[in-house]
């Protein structure tokens, strides 16, 4: 089993797509392994013989245990196995041979590489990924009614997840009790570990302030007139997260054990939810980027995230994470810190209240901010003066440009 990301203890094989005795050739597809992060499609990096398979289909196994194994077709696998130092304690994944009775047998690698797709062709046949055909057949769908959201209209797996037309479960009759227990993902329980660390080891504190977005407005609305890519007000905010750190280097901080990390590049983290939880994809050097640049990074990592096609550079060294939650109508709320970082700005959304503009109650549109702080590295009055410095930002868009 590989390290597909960061913070991967162990992976779930949701299916194989082989049986043992079954011929592979390279670059065909073996499994399909759920990570913390992503359900990746896993290949085979030579031809062989599939003579071993060492976990079940939906059971998790940790990193660097041995998930199958590759040979010429007539090895003694029980010998193989009792080779390896511990039994399902690893063969590495830096494609490392045992040597058993001058035959070498290979561990089976994988790749987060493009998976082989079917090309339409004159004979119509669909364009989709092998797990998007493997849930359309179980939840008894027919896959040429689905439009796909993959590269060239491939169909995948959250495609078929989110067809509306047919194929799910029938509700049950009122009255009657049930429920169903739902396997926690790969990514859902990292969520809760991690999460459940950094609450009850980072002292939080959390700071609010108000901020009138009239200016804003206008301001994004200017810059679409333009702008080859439409921006959004998240993307403002990022940009002016990013001016407001590098003028407070200390909330771009991270808390690490017996020593506090000043960094000096800013990496600004953007919340995504998805299927399974939540990602973080990182938006690197934000503080150097315009906000035409930003705006592309954020609707690609964006649109990536949701198809699980994010690789592990994608949301590693944030120093810096926004979370917003207007578009859901929510007016404000407190995140959790992203441990090691020392802070989280939670955005609410775009309200039209009564405001006093010079002495007289006028129509006006506010925000409200709330930026959550890790105590041990960010103090109250530093994480109020960076609350500040965004503020004026935001009110004053031009000012982040100079």
């Amino acid at each position: 089993m590989p390290k597909l990301s960061d913070t991967m203890t162990e992976g779930v094989i949701e299916k194989w797509h082989k049986k043992v005795g079954d011929k592979v050739k390279s670059g065909e597809l073996l499994a399909d392994i759920a990570t913390d992060k992503a359900t990746m499609e896993f290949e085979s990096f030579q031809d062989g013989v599939l003579i071993h398979i060492g976990i079940e289909e939906g059971k998790s196994i940790p990193v660097d245990a041995v998930i199958a194994i590759l040979g010429k077709g007539g090895e003694d696998v029980k010998a193989i196995l009792a080779s390896i130092p511990q039994t399902n304690a690893a063969v590495k994944t830096e494609n490392k041979t045992v040597e058993v009775k001058k035959e070498t047998v290979t561990s089976v690698a994988a790749t987060t590489s493009k998976p082989a797709v079917s090309n339409q062709n004159s004979n119509g046949r669909i364009k989709a990924s092998p797990l998007a055909k493997a849930l359309a057949k179980e939840k008894g769908i027919d896959i040429s009614r689905v439009t796909g959201s993959g590269e060239n209209g491939r169909i995948t797996k959250s495609d078929i997840e989110n067809f509306k037309g047919g194929g799910g479960a029938k509700s049950n009759f009122v009255g009657v009790e049930s429920y169903t227990d739902e396997p926690a993902s790969q990514m859902r329980k990292v969520i809760a570990k991690r999460l459940l660390e950094s609450k009850n080891g980072a002292p939080h504190f959390y700071l609010n302030m108000e901020v009138d977005m009239d200016s804003a407005i206008s301001s994004r609305e200017a810059i679409n007139k333009v702008s080859d890519v439409k921006v959004s007000f998240n993307d403002l905010i990022i940009k002016a997260c990013a001016a407001a750190l590098r003028k407070h280097p200390r909330v771009n901080s991270s808390w690490m054990g017996d020593k506090i990390r000043i960094n000096h590049h800013i990496h600004i983290g953007m919340a995504v939810a998805v299927e399974d939880g939540l990602l973080v994809p990182v938006i690197r050097f934000a503080d150097g980027k315009g906000i035409s640049e930003i705006a592309a990074e954020t609707k690609d990592l964006g649109k990536r995230a949701k198809e699980k096609k994010l690789q592990p550079s994608d949301w590693e060294g944030n120093t810096f994470t926004v979370s917003n939650l207007g578009m859901f109508g929510i007016e404000s709320f407190t995140s959790i810190i992203n441990s090691p970082e020392s802070c989280i700005l939670s955005v609410g959304a775009i309200r039209q209240v009564p405001v006093v503009k010079n002495g007289a109650v006028v129509p006006g549109n506010t925000m409200m901010l709330t930026l959550a702080c890790d105590h041990r590295s960010v103090d109250g009055a530093t994480g109020a003066a960076f609350l500040q410095t965004l503020k004026t930002f935001i009110e004053n868009p031009v000012m982040m440009f100079i």
